[in-house]
């Protein structure tokens, strides 16, 4: 009881620290990405297109990316095809678990975007599943009512307050990014996780660094499981696997910053990012 207590009391541990980088990053992006004052959708529907977001680094990003791949074959690919084979109930308890998790970034983010029903709505959510749902394997919330869970991130805060995605990017194991998506996903570790806070900043007698450690591997697993034969077909059928990974990731961001309940072309409803930031 007292762990559950714990996390549900995770926001008040990393308040100081939003305050502080909020401030500071979008500072940071006005002087460095072009910050553009205007929150209107078209100009964000514009700027977040696939086909304006250049690939300013190709040469290292393919690198990157094969490297990624031959990462995959090794590891992430062989696990997640017999996480697959586990019993479904497992599979979408751990994938709720991870989801509930989320929603401490989540938070913050509706916050940040002025969403602030979506915020309330969301942080009953965590404190439903969090307990009645035992650490959010299963997702009460959902059975009692709730609307559809959608995830945000720092990256889609800045989007919607009209900074540009910079150039596309392929960070190591980490895979699909742009310029602005990498910042933000950085600001999880500069006080913007409280999962990362009570996990790896905090010397706490609730959890230690491998708890968080294990629920990012966890995460790509699940995600490399849920796209599975989506991923496996992508790469048998396209002429350049890197082009098509780019686009789909591109095209996925642009829906999820303008809150477009459209699926991707081929590729489950779920975020490329969740590897490093959910």
């Amino acid at each position: 009881m007292n762990k559950l207590i714990y996390i549900a009391n995770l926001y008040n541990i990393s308040a100081y620290m939003l305050k502080k980088f909020v401030i500071v990053v979008f500072t940071t992006f006005a002087l460095t990405l072009n910050v553009s004052a205007s929150s209107d959708g078209d100009l964000i529907l514009k700027k977040n297109d696939p086909s304006e977001v250049k690939d300013c680094f190709e040469g290292l990003n393919r690198a990157t990316f094969a490297f990624n791949q031959a990462l995959d074959g090794i590891i992430f690919k062989p696990v997640a095809k017999v996480y697959r084979v586990l019993p479904s109930p497992v599979r979408s308890g751990v994938s709720n678990s991870l989801d509930n998790l989320s929603n401490l970034i989540t938070i913050p983010n509706n916050i940040l975007q002025g969403e602030f029903k979506e915020a309330g709505t969301n942080t009953g959510r965590f404190l439903i599943n969090t307990t009645v749902g035992v650490l959010g394997f299963i997702d009460v919330a959902k059975h009692i009512g709730f609307p559809e869970y959608k995830k945000e991130d720092y990256g889609q805060s800045l989007a919607s307050h009209g900074v540009g995605p910079g150039c596309y990017i392929v960070l190591p194991v980490l895979g699909p990014s742009t310029a602005r998506d990498t910042i933000g996903s950085t600001l999880n570790f500069l006080g913007g996780d409280p999962w990362y806070n009570v996990t790896v900043n905090n010397d706490t007698h609730y959890f230690r660094d491998v708890d968080y450690y294990a629920s990012k591997i966890t995460s790509g697993v699940d995600f490399r499981a849920k796209n599975y034969n989506e991923i496996e077909s992508l790469k048998k059928n396209s002429v350049d696997f890197y082009a098509s990974v780019k686009s789909l990731y591109l095209q996925d961001r642009q829906q999820k910053i303008l809150n477009s309940k459209k699926i991707t072309e081929t590729q489950n409803d779920s975020d490329w990012e969740e590897i490093d930031s959910q």
